[in-house]
């Protein structure tokens, strides 16, 4: 069942060879209000095996301005329809439990994955994420290493074993 081809990647993989099972550059938008903490999130995705182009907000407002394309991405030659959102929960002008509710309200954007990514590990938060539509709840790690595992797990989950919703069908 399994080809020589699938199996050389996985010998790359244990070897800590980046792979590129996809042809397809897989676009991350990532709302943070912290610049240190996007920054870090930024670097571990450099580090996984699968294709990334990462996008960066500082709040809820920024977050849905990206996906309707208003403001500053209105004309923007590098817009990317996300196929996964990180968010943070406790973010300035809209948090990310309103954006959220936001995004799974919209019939076009609903089917986009939103991982919350937060420091908060506290039951209700995660409680009501899930409520809410989220489609996983991440506490953030510590440690650098750790978030580095995070992000190989997240992009591997949802850019290698689930198949995502088309942009349209």
């Amino acid at each position: 069942m399994f080809s020589q081809v699938g199996l050389h990647r996985q010998g790359d993989r244990e070897r800590g060879k980046a792979v590129n099972l996809h042809p397809k550059k897989f676009t991350i938008l990532m709302a943070n209000d912290d610049e240190d903490a996007r920054f870090l999130v930024e670097e571990a995705l450099r580090e996984v095996r699968v294709s990334i182009r990462s996008k960066s907000v500082e709040n809820g407002e920024q977050v849905l301005d990206y996906l309707y394309r208003r403001g500053q991405y209105a004309t923007s030659s590098n817009w990317h329809r996300p196929d996964l959102i990180l968010l943070d929960l406790n973010m300035p002008r809209l948090d990310g439990r309103e954006t959220l509710t936001l995004i799974k309200s919209d019939p076009d954007l609903q089917p986009i994955p939103i991982v919350i990514l937060t420091t908060s590990q506290r039951g209700p938060d995660v409680w009501r994420c899930y409520q809410l539509g989220a489609n996983s709840f991440i506490p953030k790690p510590v440690t650098y290493e750790g978030l580095v595992k995070v992000m190989n797990a997240l992009c591997e989950y949802w850019f290698e074993i689930v198949a995502l919703p088309p942009e349209s069908f």
